[in-house]
């Protein structure tokens, strides 16, 4: 892992990654060279960013052109907080979707859903996008903000509608 600046030491950093579930704005360059970016459901281990995504997907193939990637995963209501950084994008197939099964248990609490059976089907080949970050960088704007002291990373409120961040 890349040294981590901010204000977080990489303890923090690591709860945070954990415990987020708000998906992970990942930048790209498209083989045009102009700019691409989305969210994308991740696990943050050993270190990385994993991500999925159909193997015939637009990001799936930019990717395949330029692996450099920037990524940005934050709070969306205040007191805003998180990690931005860039590094290195690699495909690598999740024939059996573990990856997959994993993010939907993560984000939706399990596959018993429409969402989940659709991408779950058979015919739908999958990938794992593999961040490796040269870089990280958090920022915490609680102290600025106002907010009360909780106990999640850097003693931090969750956001009010979710159980966590």
């Amino acid at each position: 892992m890349p040294p981590v600046k901010g204000p977080w030491s990489r303890e923090q950093l690591a709860q945070f990654l954990d415990e987020a579930l708000m998906p992970l704005r990942l930048g790209c360059r498209r083989p045009d060279g102009s700019l691409w970016m989305l969210s994308l459901w991740y696990e943050y281990v050993d270190g990385e960013f994993r991500c999925a995504t159909g193997s015939n997907s637009d990001i799936a193939r930019f990717l395949r052109t330029d692996d450099a990637v920037c990524f940005e995963l934050s709070t969306n209501r205040p007191p805003y907080m998180g990690v931005r950084g860039n590094g290195t994008a690699t495909l690598d197939a999740d024939e059996d979707k573990t990856l997959l099964r994993g993010l939907l248990e993560r984000y939706l609490g399990g596959t018993e859903s429409e969402l989940a059976e659709l991408l779950l089907d058979d015919d739908r080949e999958e990938v794992m996008i593999r961040v490796e970050p040269d870089r990280l960088y958090t920022w915490d704007f609680t102290d600025r903000m106002g907010a009360a002291q909780t106990d999640t990373p850097a003693g931090r409120n969750p956001e009010p509608d979710s159980p966590r961040y």
